[in-house]
């Protein structure tokens, strides 16, 4: 048994049933009191932060089965949420586990134990990743790099290519990359697709080499 197989079945174990949601539903909302951790099982979510601004800005799409967040202190009944939780996929089901709950039962369980590590060890590599190419990238090489990623995470063959399987606004992808406007992204896009780098279909983007993006970034 998987890791992320072992904690749906240990929190089933536990007595907690799952929860469901439709798309664009929020789960929770930065800085406000949180006394639940959410534990996704089937479906996607975004989260995002809001900027001083006002502007939204995204930090990652999660997949299920995924702990979303196990946010701060171990003790503490409430504290405030990180990020905003939005869901992305056309339902989501999800567990919602009180925190202090859910920390005192992964201290008692190694295997659990040993799950945490790797969530921290696995986000802190995605963050390194994204800030190397934030760093080192145009706006276009930005843009590649986010595809790229969401490939690796949604991607499925299809006769011409790799299906991204989540539809992506140009909204979304401006605040993923820290693009100003959306227009700037569909400039983007349109040179991508006219240098036969990307496709679109039924609203999903087709990535037709993974190398032929690849190259357009700067590593």
């Amino acid at each position: 048994m998987d890791s992320n197989a072992y904690l749906l079945h240990r929190l089933e174990s536990w007595g907690y049933t799952l929860e469901e949601r439709p798309r664009h539903t929020y789960l929770a909302y930065c800085g406000l009191d949180q006394p639940f951790t959410y534990v996704l099982a089937h479906g996607v979510v975004k989260t995002s932060i809001i900027l001083k601004s006002g502007k939204e800005f995204n930090i990652a799409y999660l997949k299920g089965p995924s702990i979303i967040s196990l946010l701060r202190d171990e003790v503490s009944a409430f504290t405030s949420a990180p990020f905003n939780i939005r869901v992305e996929s056309e339902r989501a089901s999800f567990y919602k586990v009180p925190r202090v709950e859910l920390w005192q039962n992964i201290n008692g369980d190694s295997g659990l134990q040993q799950y945490v590590k790797e969530y921290y060890r696995q986000r802190w590599s995605e963050s390194i990743r994204s800030q190397q190419l934030m760093a080192m990238n145009s706006k276009k090489g930005v843009v590649c790099g986010f595809l790229l990623n969401l490939a690796q995470k949604f991607g499925r063959t299809v006769s011409n290519g790799v299906m991204i399987d989540l539809v992506i606004p140009y909204e979304d992808i401006a605040g993923f990359c820290g693009i100003s406007t959306r227009n700037s992204v569909n400039r983007i896009i349109t040179e991508l697709r006219r240098d036969g780098l990307l496709e679109l279909r039924n609203r999903h983007f087709v990535i037709p080499s993974l190398e032929g993006l690849r190259e357009q970034i700067a590593e």
